[in-house]
């Protein structure tokens, strides 16, 4: 008599609900996830055949649980790129977690306002899982906090927090800069002059997204020349909270106008300008301007 084994579960795809949601997302093409476990997950089945949420998992029985609703919250515009989707490389966290940061930058999404995972799945065209894992990322970075049952809230950064990052921000790199512009050879400033001039053009399109990340790319480069990768990290760290999310008329975190950002670009290629002639005093009063003016 034949016993009977265990029941081998064949890989399903996409949900008819799944894949209408893809097809209507014109805006986005993001590549497929293969794994078959993210697709039981969206569909609400474990590995071992059982509801998702009992094992802690996530999928629609998961999102009702943690009360993950997509009603009741403001759409904000999918950004776009020469008339091309945003999200483009391999990694749909990655790319997720790249436009999100662009609509934080860009003030589409607003600070004060929760937002689901399965709400923005549906806008981006994807499934709640790389949404979930890239909002948390953000939560770590401190652009947003988990609001257990419902979503992610977008922080409000008070001018007193701002002051306080500025501030921080100041004592871990002014004296960094200072010692460099003490040893290091004016060439090897020049170098630099690339990152600046990046800065100066990404503030004259207006654009506070591009802005932000030629900012941080010019201060990366500087602090870059001490060698020192902890401290890289950290102060890429604070920029971001420096900058994400948008706060209004605060130009560190990319919420200035178009002249001001071009005034903060202006300081950067300044400074190079001192420190490859050497100009120690200059250098030490444009750096203590430029941050702090939380540039």
């Amino acid at each position: 008599m034949e016993q009977a084994g265990p029941r081998v579960r064949q890989a399903a795809g996409p949900s008819a609900p799944e894949a209408a949601a893809v097809r209507s997302a014109s805006a986005y093409r993001v590549p497929a996830q293969p794994q078959v476990a993210d697709v039981d997950r969206e569909r609400g089945i474990a590995a071992d055949g059982g509801p998702a949420a009992v094992r802690g998992d996530t999928g629609p029985v998961a999102d009702a649980a943690r009360g993950e609703h997509t009603h009741s919250e403001t759409p904000f515009p999918l950004p776009r790129a020469q008339g091309r989707p945003v999200v483009q490389r391999a990694s749909v966290r990655g790319q997720i977690l790249d436009a999100l940061r662009a609509a934080l930058a860009g003030g589409d999404l607003t600070p004060g306002e929760v937002y689901s995972a399965p709400a923005l799945g549906e806008r981006f065209g994807v499934s709640a899982t790389p949404v979930r894992e890239a909002m948390q990322q953000l939560a770590v970075e401190g652009a947003v906090e988990v609001v257990p049952n419902r979503g992610f809230r977008v922080v409000r950064r008070g001018a007193r927090e701002l002051a306080e990052l500025a501030e921080v921000r100041a004592l871990l790199q002014v004296p960094v800069i200072m010692r460099l512009a003490h040893t290091l050879p004016a060439d090897r400033w020049a170098e630099l002059r690339p990152l600046a001039e990046g800065t100066a053009r990404a503030a004259s399109s207006g654009c506070r997204a591009a802005y932000g990340e030629a900012d941080r790319a010019f201060h990366r480069g500087v602090l870059g020349l001490a060698g020192n990768q902890q401290l890289l990290q950290i102060a890429d760290d604070l920029h971001r909270r420096t900058q994400l999310p948008l706060t209004v008329g605060h130009v560190g975190g990319a919420g200035g106008g178009r002249t001001e950002l071009m005034a903060d670009a202006a300081e950067h290629l300044a400074l190079l300008d001192a420190l490859v002639a050497q100009d120690l005093e200059a250098a030490c009063c444009l750096v203590e301007t430029h941050f702090g003016a939380a540039g």
